[in-house]
């Protein structure tokens, strides 16, 4: 953590590459595939197919209103148990800071934190122990879809302060 330091973090394109150290992309696909007998639908079979680990506790869909909150952020946070999937629900551009998970209590370093430009048409699956900070959004409020289990803020839920604020460059 001493190496830290005040800094900005350049907000990055959403790529399957450049996300992956984080967690998976859930992309918007044609839908009616599943009733065409000629292309049976199996999403275990795709290559796109993102797996959750929701089986440490009893999963919960909710959606989160959310007030204007800016692109700046002094704490990140992670989950040791479960996925986190988080998407805007009004097609509305957002960020998110991640940094890849760490072994036992070693927290995330300011050259290690990267920043998503994240389209309104894609969650994101967070892999599990992956620290974030966001959403993050420019607009007054903002709607989220965010899958957790019911515990996770209470039974799984780590948190650092970082000894500065972080700003999200776009």
């Amino acid at each position: 953590m001493d190496s830290l330091v005040q800094g900005s973090i350049r907000a990055q394109d959403l790529t399957d590459e450049a996300f992956a150290p984080y967690g998976d992309i859930i992309k918007p696909r044609m839908s009616g595939e599943q009733f065409d007998r000629a292309h049976s639908y199996d999403p275990s079979k795709e290559k796109t197919y993102v797996k959750l680990v929701m089986t440490n506790g009893v999963p919960t869909l909710r959606i989160m209103n959310l007030r204007l909150r800016g692109l700046t952020f002094s704490n990140m946070a992670r989950h040791r148990r479960v996925s986190q999937c988080l998407g805007s629900l009004q097609g509305k551009e957002w960020y998110m800071a991640v940094a890849a998970p760490t072994n036992g209590d070693s927290c995330p370093r300011l050259e290690d934190i990267a920043a998503f430009r994240i389209p309104g048409d894609r969650i994101i699956k967070l892999h599990v122990g992956t620290w974030h900070a966001g959403p993050h959004f420019k607009h007054q409020e903002c709607l989220f879809m965010n899958l957790e289990n019911e515990d996770t803020n209470t039974q799984d839920f780590q948190d650092v302060a970082l000894p500065h604020e972080c700003q999200i460059k776009d």
